[in-house]
């Protein structure tokens, strides 16, 4: 009798474990790999989408890589693209997924035509005779204004619904919003969104902040303030017209530097502090009148009459011109007047 029993509870043990090592390996069995079928529904389904942008891209040849939810490149390498290249879009613009290409270990998504225009079937026709003539006119190379972001996997595209395609891309792509205020406000720190509406605008905003904020200013006016060496040139944007609240928003560069609001009763309201911090400089920089190595006629080691310190006035000595010696040549007055061999 107790033989059986030691028989059941060991029978109990080796069948829990047995489910254990069921439940371990089907855990850690991989997904499969995209079927033929859902790369037909991917392609259909997303391609010609319009779609709301929830990051900055680069106009150019290098796109946006999108891997666990992280965007590359970023920060400083970004915004070096996009000074090199120009924005092909930014965050609230609407776009449209003009290709997608599924890859062995990622999904291009490209907008707006992609980083290269695409040609058509005439254009590859060439008539040879005295030139050589395309009919289209058009190079390949061509930047189209669009760009792209590759969605990477683990080693392999996996099988996955639409759903889960659109969670995955929401770092880039907003398929939900409304309108650009309801996708852009998704991309902004919780302070920002308020203030934004609110219609209110803080020291520190940039120019596209203060535009969903307040809408394009109708007037502008540029200024200079500061001496000869620290001259610094500003834009004020101004809201408003009395008998109502005016408000002069400074930027310098693409930065918020001050807000200036009079007020109906003649009260004036300066804020100069900066209020929200975007981490990343974008007050541009004086740039030198004059550079160090700036072009010049002179020689190596030439001085100007002018830069000599000794003669302030002098000018380089000038070479005396030999009188002429043809028959019937005046000599002029500054030479001797001694007459010619021959002459009386």
């Amino acid at each position: 009798m107790r033989s059986f029993q030691v028989y059941g509870a060991c029978f109990r043990r080796l069948t829990i474990l047995l489910v254990l090592s069921a439940l371990a390996l089907a855990g850690n069995t991989a997904p499969p790999r995209i079927s033929k079928q859902t790369r037909e529904e991917v392609i259909h389904a997303f391609n010609e989408e319009l779609v709301y942008i929830r990051a900055n891209f680069p106009m150019g040849k290098t796109g946006l890589k999108l891997r666990n939810g992280t965007v590359t490149p970023s920060g400083p390498e970004l915004q070096r693209l996009i000074a090199l290249w120009g924005p092909a879009a930014k965050p609230g613009d609407r776009a449209r997924i003009s290709d997608v290409t599924i890859k062995e270990d990622h999904i291009r998504f490209e907008i707006n035509g992609g980083p290269v225009k695409k040609q058509k079937w005439y254009q590859h026709i060439q008539i040879q005779g005295a030139a050589t003539v395309t009919p289209g006119g058009s190079d390949s190379s061509v930047n189209a204004r669009g760009s792209f972001v590759d969605l990477y996997f683990d080693k392999y595209v996996p099988e996955l619904t639409g759903p889960e395609l659109k969670q995955l891309l929401r770092p880039v792509f907003d398929f939900d919003a409304k309108s650009p205020l309801e996708a852009y406000l998704e991309t902004v720190s919780p302070q920002v969104k308020d203030a934004i509406k609110n219609h209110h605008v803080l020291v520190g905003m940039n120019r596209e902040m203060v535009i969903y904020a307040k809408g394009r200013p109708p007037k502008k006016v540029r200024e200079h303030e500061g001496g000869v060496q620290n001259e610094v040139e500003y834009e004020e944007w101004i809201y408003g017209t009395p008998p109502q609240d005016v408000d002069f928003v400074r930027f310098v560069g693409d930065e918020v530097v001050r807000v200036e609001t009079m007020k109906v009763d003649g009260q004036k309201l300066v804020r100069v502090e900066k209020e929200v911090d975007l981490g990343a400089p974008t007050v541009a920089k004086k740039q030198e009148d004059r550079p160090a190595n700036a072009p010049t006629l002179r020689r190596p080691g030439e001085e100007m009459p002018e830069s000599n310190p000794a003669n302030p006035c002098s000018a380089p000595p000038v070479a005396p011109v030999p009188p002429p010696t043809g028959p019937g040549s005046d000599p002029g007055p500054n030479w001797s007047s001694s007459p010619a061999p021959g002459l009386g």
